[in-house]
């Protein structure tokens, strides 16, 4: 804890850690992924057709690009990027319900956005979650069409595009790293 300077209170400063994410890490992530579904109100027998959708294995760990937001250890988000470049999808954008509307899926979205641009890619695509899709907006993507959910026969997902801006040169902006932000 450190002193604060007005009235000599303590506050606690916290760092995330932005990193790829371990293949251990994937039943963390699965649960985060459902945990964060249902912070949206859905009822369980959604969630459990859902379930394995939102489920991580080690393998796509291993053979994706997933980032991780560590929290003193503790993942507390996460975000994929998957396909070939050109055009990508944004696979996954969770965060642990106790943290969403805190600034952290700004955070990683654009950690994704840069390791997307690092890889090559130009657009990514997102199936979203209609409750997310205000927050894509937000961030730039556009509503290009719908697309059907894989979870529930006949539920249509806004279809949403980004455009990857270009990779930066290292003096002119914050480059994908594993560190602190």
């Amino acid at each position: 804890m450190a002193s604060s300077p007005v009235g000599g209170e303590e506050t606690r400063v916290t760092t995330v850690v932005l990193r790829l994410a371990r293949p251990d890490e994937a039943g963390v992530l699965s649960d985060l992924a459902l945990a964060a579904k249902g912070h949206w109100g859905y009822d369980e027998a959604f969630l459990a057709a859902c379930r394995d959708e939102l489920t991580v294995g080690p393998d796509d760990v291993a053979r994706g690009l997933f980032v991780v937001a560590d929290l003193a250890g503790a993942v507390v988000g996460f975000a994929s990027v998957e396909g070939e470049p050109p055009v990508g999808r944004l696979g996954n954008l969770w965060i642990t319900p106790s943290r969403i509307g805190g600034g952290l899926g700004r955070t990683l979205w654009l950690e994704a956005l840069a390791r997307a641009a690092a890889a090559g890619f130009e657009y990514l695509t997102i199936d979203a979650d209609p409750n997310a899709e205000g927050f894509y907006r937000k961030m730039g993507a556009e509503h290009v069409g719908e697309a059907p959910s894989s979870s529930v026969p006949g539920r249509m997902l806004p279809l949403m595009r980004v455009r990857v801006p270009p990779v930066q040169d290292s003096g002119a902006g914050r480059s994908p790293s594993d560190g602190p932000v």
